[in-house]
């Protein structure tokens, strides 16, 4: 465990240095939403998912979505680090001719298994993928990351009522509760009151976890769910900005447009990062 959890950690490190280097290279991105989802990303591919970067289609890996797009340069990262491509495309992030869109495009980038950006679409599309496996009685995984803003969207509760309807089990959702959106905070613009408590009400299970606690995180989800257990929502409790002090500071870090000082700041942090 002690060995699987120091490789999980490690992997962290590297997707929050290589984010922070492709957001710094293009000179403006969505900063805070992509470090808080780093942990779970370095858990689902350095210890619980199955794949193969050599053959990003292959039928029995198990299928993640981003449904919260706009944290793609952290999971660029994370399959640049895995092997899917080169990591010199990271520094061609949202320009002309490249791979990598400033939201993940299954048609452009290998490993990407859906197309996502228009928020509160991904988790509908996770729940007809994960239906399909269970249909044809396949072992294939599902797991969604949700933003806390986005469940503002009515598509994500129609989601969840089908999810827990047909009971799909093989699907794993994560919710990004960082508390921020684009405009404030979430109780400044819907308040969502205790999500565990609606979740469970909609006919899941819930655990809320520390957002950088990967062993325990890792502990909750590695092994498959059972056929009659109900689907599981896992809320993490982090932080916008997660894992870079700077970020975590800032009132308003959802995008970012690099200032002088923030450029210098932000050096520091992946300085710092690569030192520990």
């Amino acid at each position: 465990m002690k060995d699987v959890i120091a490789k999980i950690n490690d992997l962290a490190k590297q997707i929050r240095i290589s984010t922070l280097k492709e957001l710094n290279h293009l000179g403006f991105g969505h900063y805070g939403g992509s470090m808080s989802v780093v942990e779970i990303l370095a858990v689902l591919y350095g210890g619980v998912m199955k794949y193969n970067p050599q053959k990003p289609n292959w039928p029995e890996r198990d299928y993640f979505v981003m449904s919260k797009g706009h944290a793609g340069p952290a999971l660029y990262s994370t399959l640049a680090l895995k092997g899917f491509f080169p990591k010199d495309d990271l520094m061609t992030l949202n320009q002309n001719g490249t791979t990598l869109p400033s939201h993940p495009d299954r048609l452009r980038t290998k490993g990407v298994d859906v197309t996502t950006g228009s928020l509160g679409q991904g988790i509908s599309i996770a729940a007809g993928i994960a239906l399909a496996h269970k249909l044809s009685h396949r072992e294939n995984r599902v797991f969604c990351i949700i933003g806390d803003g986005e469940l503002n969207e009515g598509q994500c509760w129609e989601a969840f009522q089908f999810i827990a309807h047909h009971n799909l089990h093989n699907l794993t959702i994560f919710v990004d509760y960082n508390k921020k959106q684009l405009d404030g905070t979430l109780e400044e613009i819907i308040n969502p009151f205790n999500l565990s408590n609606k979740f469970q009400a909609f006919g899941f299970d819930s655990l809320t976890i520390k957002g950088d606690d990967t062993q325990t995180i890792y502990q909750a989800i590695k092994t498959p769910r059972k056929y009659d257990e109900r689907p599981l929502i896992v809320i993490l409790d982090s932080i916008k900005g997660q894992g870079v002090s700077y970020l975590e500071n800032m009132v308003s870090n959802h995008h970012l447009r690099l200032t002088d000082e923030a450029k210098i700041e932000l050096e520091k942090a992946i300085a710092l990062l690569e030192d520990n």
